[in-house]
């Protein structure tokens, strides 16, 4: 046996796949079957070498390829051998590595051999089997293998052909089984046959909706379950393919969410009357009890219903089909408008049990109708125009109430959609709401704890904020607030330490919200608001460097939506570069500071961040180059950020107290440099400049290249400046 050159000769391949069918898949049945450790190793190399791909290179020699293909021959020849075992647990193995072989192998031996694959594997769906964990790695396997055969065209008739075979065992599963593994395995399998072969359920329509909604409604199952059954509901028009089939289910669906909703809603609702029990006896507590019970249900069984119609509205669809907007948009008013408040027609002892029960479940019931908020308008896009300004008139009212941080997120997320689909003109009618919004979100105005309540505070924000409708350059700034507390009269609105109650999430949501805000809609802001965002991005920016954010309790929420300290530094850096880029008549008025913060960032071990900064200078770079900005302003920023913090620190001060905030100026005409550097004393500025040079080339002994004054671009140089103030 010839000696292989190294881990890439392909002669390898062979001989790996028969040591591992020798070491692990033993032709005697009295040998163990191998253990999870043992499959695990044997699946990693497989996929690792790619064992059963048979991908031949050009030059490879017949006598290599005949080899490569006896062993996968032999590999396939023992699996079907386990598959047909009698024992329990050797079949696991066979049918386990059969839908993995489906995977990994090649077209051609896939297409020449799955018919007899599944001829082995469609009698293992037997109901009356007892062996369960055999039926649920059994259609796993299968839902492997219709998911590769659905990719080729050529095959959709046979492949049709044996699905149509499976559904009758898989509803019989549905029905009779008990076990939760096998119920999400069979639902699982269903939903793969009705995405790429529709066509085979078109028969048992009537008995796949039946079984389906009753597993829905039966309220045994678990969460994975209920999902895998709700894909499945929405899946099932496809076998008809028409927008009737499609239009009949979701107005069955919202029918019955309705339906449920007036169960659970009973008392909850304004001008919704209780009708006065049966000679006017309160419940007893075992009759609450049961009806709480039933409440429950309705409350497990309402989001459910609420995840089909949205799967209904986002995925694909055969035909071209009439979307009931005003019925989904009434559905989620109507939840929304709910928020535990009783109705004054509830008895009492009632009215106590009842409340603290719909309290706890409503907050889930809202995230719901906000996820079919959320694919409405993804499903609909653009169509969605004439209903814009209803959503408006919703996401502005539940913004105002919305208390929970996790619903606030949500709602943020919304909104970003709802910008990016729908355009500028939403811009105009949603900006203020979710500008004062985030300014309370990220805690940026007084010391007050956070998101207590919006309307508590939208006297604060309404002072805060510069109005959309500003004329004449009038000016209410984030500074006011100062007036009110003379002692944090600096140039920065500070963010209390460790008393922010608003989490890491809900932060993110809002600075994500506000980028896309300035994205989509920024060349129409005022110059005195962007100078206020400009602020508190700052603001949150540096905190967010400085961690004073990072608390326990933040942390254990933040790890519940899978983000950290590091995407709140980017997205306030991300919201922060959408301001600075903004196409409008003035400089941006914290420039100097937003450079600094992304050259600190750019020198971040954390590779994320430093790449975006690295990206926001080079964008920033390149805006400098058209005009917008000078291209020394760059350069100064990175050489005090980097090297020269003293230097950095005066700089900083002398353009934050330059006058106030909102001093704008034109690019038309170059400026004096008092008006642009905040200091009188031109003198100084260029003595600062220069010792800060003179600092850097002492530190690092590198040969520095230092502008001369007339090699400066537009702005014109320091000197020129003391030449032109002198003169008027």
């Amino acid at each position: 046996m010839a000696n292989i050159k190294n881990m890439y000769d392909i002669r390898l391949k062979p001989r790996l796949l028969r040591s591992l069918i020798k070491d692990y898949l033993p032709e005697e049945f009295r040998h163990p079957i191998p253990s999870p450790h043992e499959l695990s190793y044997l699946v990693e190399t497989l996929k690792t070498f790619r064992l059963l791909s048979e991908a031949f290179p050009e030059e490879c020699s017949s006598d290599v390829v005949e080899n490569w293909t006896a062993a996968v021959d032999d590999w396939i020849e023992r699996l079907l051998i386990l598959v047909t075992c009698e024992m329990p647990d050797k079949c696991w193995v066979g049918v386990s590595l059969l839908g993995l072989t489906c995977q990994e192998c090649s077209s051609s031996r896939f297409l020449s051999s799955y018919s007899f694959w599944l001829d082995d594997l469609i009698p293992l769906l037997d109901p009356s089997s007892e062996a369960q964990t055999l039926k649920v790695v059994c259609c796993i396997s299968i839902s492997d293998l219709f998911t590769r055969l659905g990719g080729y065209s050529n095959a959709k008739k046979d492949g049709t052909s044996y699905a149509a075979k499976l559904v009758q065992p898989l509803l019989k599963l549905l029905n009779e089984d008990t076990s939760e593994a096998v119920l999400e395995a069979a639902a699982t399998l269903l939903c793969t046959i009705l995405t790429f072969f529709p066509s085979s359920v078109d028969c048992d329509y009537e008995i796949a909706e039946t079984s389906v909604v009753s597993q829905i409604m039966s309220w045994r199952s678990n969460l994975n379950v209920l999902k895998r059954c709700a894909q499945c509901l929405s899946l099932l028009p496809k076998s008809k393919g028409d927008d009737e089939s499609w239009l009949l289910m979701i107005q069955k669906i919202l029918a019955s969410i309705n339906y449920n909703l007036n169960d659970a809603f009973l008392g909850l609702e304004e001008g919704k009357d209780i009708t006065t029990p049966l000679g006017g006896q309160e419940m007893s507590r075992e009759a609450f009890y049961l009806a709480r019970r039933r409440s429950k249900q309705l409350l497990h069984l309402i989001p459910t219903l609420m995840l089909s119609c949205c799967m209904m509205l986002v995925n694909p669809y055969p035909a071209q089909v009439s979307v009931p907007i005003n019925s989904l948009l009434a559905l989620v008013e109507r939840v929304l408008k709910v928020d535990g408040s009783l109705s004054q027609s509830l008895l009492p002892t009632t009215a106590a049990m009842q409340q603290e029960f719909i309290c706890s479940e409503l907050p889930a019931l809202h995230l719901a109708s906000l996820d079919l908020l959320e694919a409405i308008i993804r499903g609909v896009r653009s169509q969605l125009l004439p209903h814009a300004a209803e959503i408006i008139g919703l996401l502005k009212e539940y913004f105002r109430r919305c208390v929970l941080p996790g619903l606030r997120v949500k709602i943020y997320m919304i909104i970003r959609i709802f910008l990016l689909t729908q355009g500028i003109g939403v811009a105009l009618h949603i900006g203020e709401e979710v500008i004062s919004n985030a300014f309370i979100d990220l805690d940026v105005i007084g010391y007050g704890s956070g998101v207590e309540s919006s309307s508590a505070r939208s006297k604060i924000t309404t002072e805060a904020l510069p109005q959309l409708s500003c004329k004449k350059r009038k000016r209410v700034d984030v500074t006011r607030t100062l007036e009110e507390h003379p002692e944090r009269a600096d140039s920065e609105v500070p963010v209390p330490e460790n008393n922010s109650t608003s989490p890491t999430p809900l932060k993110i949501a809002a600075l994500e919200a506000l980028e896309t805000l300035l994205t989509m809609g920024g060349a129409l802001r005022s110059d005195c608001l962007q100078s206020n965002i400009e602020l508190l991005l700052i603001n949150v920016a540096t905190n967010a460097f400085d961690g004073e954010w990072d608390t326990e309790d933040d942390k254990v929420f933040a790890a519940m939506f899978h983000c950290n300290s590091v995407d709140l530094q980017i997205a306030a850096l991300k919201a922060l570069l959408a301001c600075l880029l903004l196409p409008v008549r003035v400089r941006p008025c914290h420039l100097i500071k937003g450079l600094e913060l992304f050259r600190k960032g750019k020198h971040e071990r954390e590779t994320r961040l430093a790449e975006f900064c690295a990206h926001a200078l080079l964008a920033l770079e390149n805006c400098g180059q058209t005009g917008s900005f000078s291209i020394t302003e760059i350069a100064y920023a990175e050489c005090s950020s980097s090297h020269v913090e003293g230097f950095n620190h005066n700089l900083s001060e002398k353009v934050q107290s330059g006058g106030q905030e909102g001093d704008v100026l034109p690019l038309s005409a170059p400026q004096s440099s008092d008006i642009w550097l905040g200091n009188d004393n031109t003198e100084n500025t260029e003595t600062d400049i220069q010792q800060a040079t003179e600092d850097l080339l002492a530190e690092n002994q590198k040969e520095v290249i230092v502008l001369e004054p007339d090699q400066y671009p537009n702005p014109i140089s320091i000197e020129g400046v003391n030449e032109v103030s002198q003169d008027g």
